[in-house]
């Protein structure tokens, strides 16, 4: 006799793609009026996992069970229907219909046939007060910040009165006040009897939502613990191995100044912003939401223009407003957003990897395509990207990997001077210790960093020094035996000495 309370149950659930196997026997359910976290490295198969429940993709054995039953499910509106929602790490939103139009799309409520837009709309305006988020349901989606878009795929999910939701990484790209505001939004579901399947890279959210843990690790379950369990246990689950350190910071001889940035300005986003970042050295850029951090290093790179002010490469003035100056000075950005601005998702590892070096590598007209081949199979070997091979198309790469790819490009471009905007996010915990391991050797061989992170931890854990951002200044710089929490946070609200107004985006 099944459970009453098990609303899904998986079992033996097995997957493969051309190459891979991406889930190999996985065992998981979920109770009612429970969170229960799915964890796992990048690449472990959590996004096969729910793409299978979300109906994107079939499994090649095993079965799924909703309320006892055994069922199959062949796309969304069958998940729909046994009452499944997915809020997917990349939303899933039409840019130019409003936040009604995109939280009831496909499921318009009706009036003598036309669409009754007055009552979308309040439903609407319910949903969002519900989940907190103060917008306009007639605002285009198009306008909304990332936090904005974030609830109100919440908001979409709540509407289809779901029993099971399942939530992939709903916390990467909001700020700890909306976190709170997410995390009592899903306490409130719990009550009401829902399920919540919770994916998550950031371990000390586990404890505080969650009920159990399954953990998965190269396709196969290997552990059911409590929320309770401690994270260096949850760590050796993960990667099968003990992480010693977190932050491996390796301090390297601090040479010249590489990056001098002067007066940098732009009316109403930032203004007289300057520092230095010497070779051999990484500077972390700290600062809330819409201090102007990404701008300003946009800005550095010349992807973005900027009223006054100097940018220099080893004490040569750059060009306004020009990203191939930049390059050809030897600068590189990781910006935040990897998939709509570091990557082409479509095309092959070898072919991103090659991005930046191959207007270098033509010869009248011809593409050195051996030399690139030899390179990119190079980096990606130096980087431990996991692939099926170099032909391997990015976009089925898990996050860790394709934020190898990005960072890959610049480091065979001999990139001096390299920005980092948000370079761990929605990456696990095996992974960063990757990329910190790369900043290092970076530094090693005397390039320069910058790094921006909203994680403070980790710009604690990695920086040399930090320059704290608010309202679009510099508030303060701090050593790095003088960078506490409480030291950045004080700098992060403090109000700059001169009025400016307060910077849009980030």
């Amino acid at each position: 006799m099944s459970d009453p309370d098990e609303l899904l149950r998986i079992e033996g659930i097995r997957k493969t793609f051309p190459g891979v196997v991406a889930l190999d026997g996985v065992d998981f359910d979920l109770r009612r009026g429970e969170v229960h976290v799915l964890l796992g490295e990048n690449g472990a198969g959590k996004s096969t996992l729910i793409k299978m429940l979300s109906g994107a993709h079939t499994p090649d054995a095993g079965r799924i069970l909703v309320g006892g039953e055994e069922t199959r499910i062949h796309g969304a509106q069958d998940s729909e229907r046994l009452g499944i929602a997915t809020i997917y790490q990349e939303f899933n939103l039409v840019p130019d219909l409003t936040v009604a139009e995109n939280i009831f799309l496909g499921r318009q409520p009706r009036r003598f046939g036309m669409i009754d837009r007055k009552r979308m709309e309040t439903d609407a305006e319910v949903l969002l007060k519900r989940v907190g988020v103060d917008v306009s349901p007639r605002a285009r989606v198009r306008e909304l910040g990332i936090a904005r878009l974030q609830m109100v795929e919440i908001a979409k999910a709540l509407s289809l009165h779901a029993r099971v939701l399942i939530m992939d990484e709903p916390t990467a790209v909001l700020t700890s006040e909306e976190v709170d505001k997410l995390f009592a939004i899903v306490r409130s579901l719990r009550e009401d009897g829902v399920g919540i399947v919770f994916i998550t890279h950031h371990l000390e959210e586990i404890a505080a939502l969650g009920d159990r843990v399954t953990v998965i690790r190269d396709g196969r379950s290997v552990g059911q613990v409590p929320a309770t369990t401690p994270e260096d246990e949850l760590v050796r689950l993960m990667v099968g191995r003990s992480i010693e350190q977190q932050y491996p910071r390796e301090r390297a001889d601090k040479g010249a100044a590489l990056l001098t940035v002067e007066g940098l300005t732009r009316d109403g986003v930032f203004h007289d912003v300057g520092f230095e970042v010497h070779a051999g050295e990484v500077v972390g850029i700290a600062g809330l939401v819409g201090a102007g951090r990404t701008e300003v290093v946009r800005a550095v790179f010349g992807a973005d223009p900027y009223d006054k002010g100097a940018v220099k490469v080893a004490g040569t003035a750059l060009k306004r407003h020009d990203v191939n100056a930049a390059m050809a000075a030897g600068i590189g950005l990781i910006p935040e957003d990897r998939k709509g601005q570091g990557l082409v998702l479509d095309a092959s590892v070898e072919e991103n990897l090659g991005l930046v070096t191959l207007r270098g590598a033509t010869r009248a007209g011809l593409v050195d395509l051996k030399g690139q081949r030899e390179a990119a199979a190079r980096i990606a070997g130096q980087l431990g990207v996991r692939m099926a091979g170099l032909g391997q198309h990015v976009r089925t790469l898990s996050g860790g990997n394709q934020q190898k790819v990005v960072i890959g490009k610049w480091l065979l471009a001999d990139t001096r001077v390299l920005i980092l905007d948000e370079p761990t996010r929605g990456i696990d915990v095996g992974a960063k210790v990757e990329i910190y391991q790369l900043i290092n050797e970076l530094t090693a061989a005397g390039a320069a960093v910058l790094m921006i992170s909203s994680d403070l931890p980790e710009v604690l854990g990695m920086s040399d020094r930090v320059l704290v951002m608010a309202q679009g200044r510099i508030a303060g710089e701090l050593a790095a035996d003088e960078a506490t929490q409480d030291a950045v946070m004080a700098l992060a609200v403090s109000t700059p000495t001169t009025e400016v107004e307060a910077p849009r985006g980030r």
